[in-house]
């Protein structure tokens, strides 16, 4: 086993893999997975919009083993049981609007794209700490199948998740707050009704008190069903709990045969999620959308930066937080980065609505046409509706 590398990644999930396939175009790389098995458990709804998943992985068209479901519309349902329905011809836009996918097999291939590209992959492989030097990280001390041994590299990128302790141990602080982060449980669920091509979303305190309640369809009468409780609002309820109550309500006949758990970031940007050696992507880096939980497709867009730069840094001989600073500049400006602000001010206004508050949102676009699906038009027809919603929600408009 070598013990030096360029570029060492620590977890192979999309925003891993990602980085080190972007790395290893010039540098050396390995990549690092704790888990024996690249992509399970998924610990996702695994919904992804269509244009710009194909956007990023620079394809045009999407490889149909990563296919559970094709998606062309959503339903929300407020508390009291209305509904509202956007449907891809309501859009007016092509089908389909997006996919539901089998993360198994596209996080896998995502790891083998690494691969192919030249990046050396271990698994069943665990970081344990970081090599420090005068305050900058200068490699990885890991531990496989019960041996500890220490790589040393130029960059050292953190992919691992949610529970990062990489960033930690590089002295990036990236606490949560109670309230940044959604405490889920997920079924995958067979001989479930369902709505085929349709994204299910429940709103309320009854099943995901500041969070939200998912049905994404995966095949004929299959699922998964999952929910999202807000740290702040959990108590002697745990969210399996809340899961069975709304499994038990509205899909009595389903058969769960797989469940995960985890917890999902809605935070506002870190002041940082870089340091010298050390770069932040993905879950690690908080990069999730604040409103939806969505992280895949940030982290995709973070690794591909995060191996660019790190590259960089490896032909410059230069792996200060100033040449690496240049991956938060570019990922803090692109698409995901520019909207975090709003999406989180959106966040933090949903989560403090009531149960009638979010009736009366959800009422007031009851039954919306599609020509009224336009900023002008949705304004036009709260004004309409409920006036006094207005003044709720001016300044997210």
């Amino acid at each position: 086993m070598r013990d030096e590398y360029d570029v060492v990644v620590v977890g192979a999930g999309p925003a891993g893999s990602t980085a080190a396939r972007a790395a290893a175009e010039e540098c050396d790389v390995l990549l690092i997975e704790k888990r024996q098995e690249i992509g399970e458990p998924v610990r996702c709804a695994e919904g992804s919009p269509g244009a710009v998943l194909l956007e990023l992985l620079g394809v045009t068209e999407i490889n149909k083993k990563w296919i559970s479901s094709e998606i062309n519309g959503f339903r929300v349902n407020a508390p009291d049981g209305t509904t509202v329905d956007v449907t891809a011809e309501m859009l007016r836009m092509e089908k389909p609007l997006g996919y539901v996918l089998e993360r198994k097999i596209f996080d896998r291939d995502l790891a083998r794209d690494a691969a192919r590209a030249g990046a050396h992959v271990m698994v069943r492989t665990r970081a344990t700490g970081l090599i420090m030097e005068d305050g900058a990280v200068k490699g990885v001390k890991m531990n496989r199948l019960g041996e500890d041994f220490e790589i040393r590299s130029k960059v050292v990128i953190g992919a691992d998740g949610v529970e990062s302790q990489v960033g930690r141990w590089g002295g990036i602080n990236t606490t949560l707050k109670v309230r940044d982060i959604e405490s889920c449980a997920q079924y995958h669920m067979e001989n479930v009704d369902i709505l085929e091509e349709t994204l299910d979303i429940y709103l309320g305190e009854k099943y995901s008190p500041s969070g939200y309640t998912w049905i994404f369809p995966k095949g004929e009468r299959a699922a998964n069903v999952g929910l999202g409780v807000l740290g702040s609002k959990l108590n002697a309820k745990r969210p399996i709990d809340y899961l069975n109550e709304f499994v038990a309500d509205k899909l009595p006949d389903g058969q769960p045969v797989e469940l995960v758990v985890g917890g999902v970031p809605v935070s506002d940007l870190l002041k940082t999620v870089v340091s010298d050696g050390l770069m932040l992507v993905g879950d690690a880096a908080r990069h999730t959308e604040p409103l939806t939980g969505g992280g895949m497709l940030p982290a995709i867009s973070g690794g591909q930066t995060a191996g660019e730069v790190a590259r960089k840094a490896v032909r410059q001989n230069d792996a200060s937080e100033r040449v690496l600073r240049e991956y938060e500049t570019k990922w803090n400006n692109n698409p995901f980065g520019k909207q975090r602000k709003r999406m989180y001010k959106a966040k933090e206004f949903v989560v403090e609505r009531s149960d009638e508050e979010l009736n009366r949102m959800v009422r007031a676009v009851h039954g919306i046409q599609p020509e009224e699906l336009t900023l002008k038009g949705i304004t036009m027809r709260v004004l309409k509706k409920d006036p006094k919603l207005m003044l709720m929600i001016r300044h997210l408009l």
